[in-house]
């Protein structure tokens, strides 16, 4: 891919002046292989301190295809009416992928990768630059944010939000790792990383910026300038609260909404989460 993406960073840097079909070529060769998920907008990297790299062409490439494309009519047999742009159609799914979209009003981009077993319950939308691993259950009213990396035999459970971070190109996208659960209404936003077999309890919000309370090790989990946070393997987070301690917050007796690490998955844990099996 360096050909490609020698040619989409030099593109991306003329701005709105790059030539208009050379970047809406570059950008339909990208959309193929983010689809096939030959192509990802971050990657699993050892050398890394948070295990993952983004791929800064890659996100460049992807407005490459905003910019550049034409707003078009994509209504659906006359009677749903859609508009958006040409660049980014619907994905084109057949039952040989193996992955099930059950009938009820949900969307894929074309660009998003989504691997073998992958269920989609409606409605949920999963956007462009997008990777779903095997065997992930994405449930209903959930979002796969455009760039957002989920791992396999993942469980985004009703109305998740799961955020992309597609700008700044440079930022790391949100990562879910595998065997992690996401439980109803929880948020994760602004590139955080939620490792391996980790819990979230309905309701959690994960940003880029808001410390975790680690209970189980006495320790605060802050998010360190220029790296994602990271949520670590296996743990388990709830949502929780930390009293106000300066100015008239204090005085008010006000709190402030914070993720807290109660434990670390184990076997019990494990025995909850078994039901998955039978849905899939």
């Amino acid at each position: 891919m360096t050909g490609l993406a020698q040619q989409i960073a030099a593109l991306f840097e003329q701005g709105s002046g790059a030539p208009r079909e050379a970047a809406r070529e570059a950008f339909f060769r990208l959309r193929g292989e983010l689809a096939a998920g030959r192509v990802r907008a971050a990657e699993p990297d050892s050398a890394s301190p948070t295990g993952w790299r983004v791929n800064v062409w890659v996100k460049q490439g992807i407005l490459l295809g905003f910019r550049f494309g034409d707003l078009a009519d994509m209504s659906v047999e006359g009677r749903w009416r859609f508009f958006d742009k040409d660049t980014m159609p619907l994905k084109r799914m057949d039952a040989s992928s193996g992955v099930r979209i059950v009938p009820g009003g949900s969307s894929v981009r074309e660009g998003a990768y989504l691997g073998g077993g992958v269920i989609c319950m409606p409605p949920m939308y999963i956007n462009i630059g997008a990777w779903v691993g095997d065997g992930t259950l994405v449930d209903s009213h959930a979002l796969v944010g455009s760039c957002a990396q989920i791992g396999a035999k993942v469980h985004l459970s009703a109305a998740a939000q799961i955020g992309g971070v597609i700008e700044p190109v440079g930022a790391m996208p949100v990562v879910v790792e595998d065997e992690v659960l996401v439980g109803g209404n929880c948020g994760v936003y602004e590139g955080a990383i939620i490792r391996r077999r980790a819990v979230l309890a309905s309701g959690t919000i994960i940003t880029g910026s808001t410390p975790i309370y680690d209970l189980p090790n006495g320790r605060i989990i802050a998010p360190v300038s220029g790296q994602p946070l990271v949520v670590p393997e296996g743990a388990v987070v709830v949502p929780g609260a930390r009293r106000v301690t300066v100015g008239a917050g204090r005085e008010w007796g006000l709190s402030l909404a914070t993720p807290v690490i109660v434990k670390y998955r184990d076997e019990r844990t494990d025995a909850r989460t078994e039901l998955e099996r039978w849905i899939r």
